[in-house]
C-alpha cells in the first residue's frame, strides 16, 4: 500500500452496485457520489451522522411497480408502507407518485394526512388500534380498516357511526424463508385470524353481518425482506378458500426483499408483480383489485447512512475496530436481526479495500456493532463511513440512546440536497419535560 489517498484505485465498485441507489458512482475526486452530490462535500456541509436519499431512485420504484401493474391489469394499488421510512417528505413523494399508503398508528395515518394522501388511498392497519385510533381513521375517511380482532371489531362495532368499509386480516399458517422477527403469516402469530383454527371464518361471519361494518376484501402478510415468491402463491390459495361474493379486493401482502449486500439476489419488481397477478387471477378471476405492499424495496436502496471516524483501534492479533459517530441509536437492525450490511470510506470509495475491520458504533453497549469484518480502504480518523441500504427502518427505529440527537434526512437530486428533516438539538431533548 502507497501512503494514505494513493491506495492502488479499482475498477468503479459503486456504479451498478444493487446496494447502492441508482446512478451512484465514484466521482473524478474519488469520493463517494449519490444522485450528483459529493457525499465527503455533504458530511462536511450537514454533520454526521446523517441519512441520506436519492429522491429519484425511490420514484424510479414506485413507477416500476405502477408500471409493471398497468402492463397486466387496470384494478391495483401499490402501497407505501410506511412503517419502513415515516417521514413527511416521503409520504408526500409517494402520494405524487400515484401510490396508496399503509398506516400502523395514528401517527402515521397524521402523516400520511399532512403530505397529501387522498383519505380514500389510506389502509389503516395496527394489531392493537386504540379507539382514539379507530374514530380519527373513521373520520378522515380512510379507505379501509384492517380488522386483526375480535375485540376490534366490537370496538368498532360500538364507536362507530356510520359504514366503514374493512379488509379482515388472515393468517394463513405460511413461514416464509426469513427472519423469524419479520414473519407475521405463520399460526403463531400476534397478527390477524387464523386460517386453521376457523377463527377468520368466525370473524368474516360476524362482520358480514355488522350494520356498521362493510367487509369488502381479505389481507395477509406473510413476512418481510423475502426472496422467494412461491410462499405468496400459498397465501392466495389460503385467501381463495375463505372468498365470497362479497370479496372485491385481496392484499397479499409481505415485503419483496432488497439487495443489503453485493451477494444478494433478489426477485425483481417485474417478478414480484407478474407472480402475484397471475396468482390472483387464477384464484380469484376477475374483478378483483390487487392490493399489494412491496415494503422495504421502495425507500431500503435509496438511502444510505454517513458517519464520521472518530477512532481506529487496533487490538493485536485479535481485532481493527474502526469507531464512527453513530450506531444502534440509527440503526438498529444488526443488533436486532444481526443483519449484514456493506461499508465503504467515501473519501476513497474508488480505492481498493486493504483493512479487515470492524465497524463500531459509539453507545455504552458491545453489541453495538454495525459491520462485522468489513473492508475497507486505510481508514483513518475524520474519514466519512458510508453505508448504503440503509432506506428502510433506520430513520423509523432511532432514538435517544445515552442522550444522542436523531440524525437529519436529506434528499439528494440532479446535484442538488435538500434537509427534509433537521438534526435534533440538545433542546429538543428536553423539550417534552414537564418538571
Amino acid at each position: 500500500m502507497t501512503e494514505r489517498g494513493q491506495v492502488g484505485a479499482v475498477a468503479d465498485p459503486i456504479a451498478g452496485s444493487p446496494v447502492y441507489p441508482g446512478g451512484s458512482r465514484v466521482n473524478e475526486r474519488g469520493h463517494l457520489e449519490i444522485a450528483g452530490c459529493d457525499l465527503v462535500d455533504l458530511a462536511a456541509e450537514l454533520g454526521t451522522p446523517a441519512y441520506i436519499y436519492a429522491e429519484d431512485d425511490m420514484r424510479a420504484r414506485a413507477h416500476a411497480y405502477r408500471e409493471a401493474f398497468e402492463r397486466r391489469t387496470g384494478d391495483f394499488e401499490v402501497l407505501f408502507a410506511s412503517k419502513a421510512f415515516p417521514c413527511t417528505a416521503a409520504y408526500r413523494l409517494f402520494a405524487e407518485a400515484g401510490l396508496s399508503v399503509d398506516v400502523a398508528s395514528g401517527g402515521e395515518l397524521h402523516m400520511a394526512l399532512r403530505a397529501g394522501f387522498d383519505p380514500a388511498r389510506i389502509h389503516m392497519h395496527g394489531n392493537n388500534k386504540s379507539d382514539e385510533e379507530i374514530l380519527f381513521a373513521a373520520r378522515a375517511g380512510v379507505g379501509h380498516l384492517i380488522l386483526d380482532s375480535f375485540d376490534e371489531i366490537e370496538r368498532c362495532e360500538r364507536l362507530l357511526d356510520g359504514p366503514q368499509e374493512v379488509l379482515i386480516r388472515v393468517t394463513p399458517g405460511i413461514k416464509p424463508s426469513t427472519h423469524d422477527y419479520v414473519q407475521t403469516g405463520q399460526l403463531d402469530s400476534k397478527f390477524g385470524f387464523g386460517l386453521g383454527d376457523g377463527l377468520a371464518a368466525r370473524a368474516i361471519e360476524w362482520v358480514l353481518a355488522s350494520e356498521t361494518l362493510n367487509l369488502v376484501g381479505l389481507h395477509a402478510h406473510i413476512g418481510s425482506q423475502i426472496f422467494a415468491l412461491e410462499p405468496y402463491m400459498l397465501a392466495i390459495r389460503a385467501l381463495g378458500e375463505l372468498a365470497g361474493e362479497w370479496c372485491r379486493a385481496v392484499n397479499v401482502g409481505g415485503g419483496l426483499g432488497i439487495a443489503y449486500t453485493g451477494e444478494d439476489e433478489p426477485p425483481s419488481i417485474d417478478a414480484y408483480v407478474d407472480f402475484k397477478v397471475r396468482g390472483v387471477a387464477e384464484v380469484f378471476g376477475d374483478g378483483v383489485r390487487i392490493l399489494v405492499e412491496p415494503g422495504r424495496s421502495l425507500v431500503g436502496n435509496a438511502g444510505v447512512t454517513a458517519y464520521r471516524v472518530g477512532t481506529v483501534k487496533e487490538i493485536p492479533g485479535v481485532r481493527t475496530y474502526v469507531v464512527v459517530d453513530g450506531g444502534m441509536s440509527d440503526n438498529l437492525r444488526p443488533m436486532l436481526y444481526g443483519s449484514r450490511y456493506e461499508a465503504t470510506i467515501a473519501d476513497r470509495a474508488g480505492a481498493a479495500p486493504d483493512t479487515l475491520a470492524t465497524i463500531a458504533g459509539m453507545h455504552c453497549e458491545s453489541g453495538d456493532i454495525l459491520v462485522r469484518d468489513a473492508m475497507l480502504a486505510a481508514p483513518a480518523v475524520g474519514d466519512v463511513l458510508v453505508t448504503p441500504a440503509t432506506g428502510a427502518y433506520g430513520y423509523a427505529a432511532a432514538s435517544n440512546y445515552n442522550g444522542v440527537r436523531r440524525p437529519p434526512v436529506v434528499f439528494c437530486r440532479d446535484g442538488e440536497a435538500r434537509l427534509v428533516v433537521r438534526r435534533e438539538t440538545y433542546e429538543d431533548l428536553t423539550a417534552r419535560d414537564v418538571s
